[in-house]
């Protein structure tokens, strides 16, 4: 009697990278602006935090996890879980859920988890170095961003809370050109915009 041979099924799925880094670029980009005082209040902000900063890099997450890619799938879920935090946050400052919330708010609060997010990023930034240098930059932004949010949530003097406005809005403008080379370079098969190489440093380059 023959028995049919055992066959494989492979199941291919589309690089998430570039819906995560768009959902980044833009909530960063939209924060940046109320923080640079560009832009006034935080009621826009938080339906970007909500579907673009969180809904689009926790989808992300959830693909690359798809991909085993354990960087991508935490690096993705930490910060669209910052963003939910921070959307409900401002929902809260603003009195959507209250004047008894809203009264109580302590901003040192933050400052523990911005201190809390700080150190995660410096070990993502560590990882990021063995993926290329687009990402790398947006990492470095990263810390220098909750660098800025630690120490003006417990006090600091203003130019941190401007040095954190400007590395937010670099993390948006670096990451909507890192959406655009993850895009065309596949679509195109070649290297249509540069991301420079990994390092290498801890890992041989591929």
């Amino acid at each position: 009697m023959n028995h049919p041979s055992p066959s494989t099924v492979k199941v291919v799925t589309a690089d998430p990278g570039a819906i995560g880094l768009f959902g980044l670029a833009i909530v960063t980009l939209v924060a940046s602006s109320q923080k640079l005082g560009l832009t006034e209040g935080l009621s826009y902000a938080a339906s970007w935090a909500v579907f673009l900063g969180a809904f689009a890099q926790l989808f992300a997450s959830i693909q690359d996890a798809k991909h085993n890619n354990t960087f991508g799938m935490t690096a993705f879920a930490a910060y669209a879980f910052f963003w939910f935090a921070m959307a409900t946050n401002w929902l809260m400052k603003m009195g959507t859920f209250g004047p008894e919330l809203a009264g109580a708010v302590d901003g040192k609060q933050l400052g523990f988890a911005f201190a809390g997010y700080l150190v995660f990023t410096l070990f993502m930034t560590i990882g990021a170095m063995e993926t290329n240098k687009v990402l790398f930059i947006i990492f470095c932004l990263i810390d220098v961003l909750f660098l800025g949010l630690t120490l003006d949530a417990f006090g600091a003097p203003e130019f941190f809370h401007s040095l954190a406005a400007y590395a937010e809005l670099a993390i948006g403008i670096v990451s909507l050109y890192g959406c655009g080379a993850n895009v065309l370079n596949v679509h195109f098969g070649r290297e249509f915009l540069p991301i420079g190489k990994a390092f290498g440093i801890f890992k041989p380059r591929a």
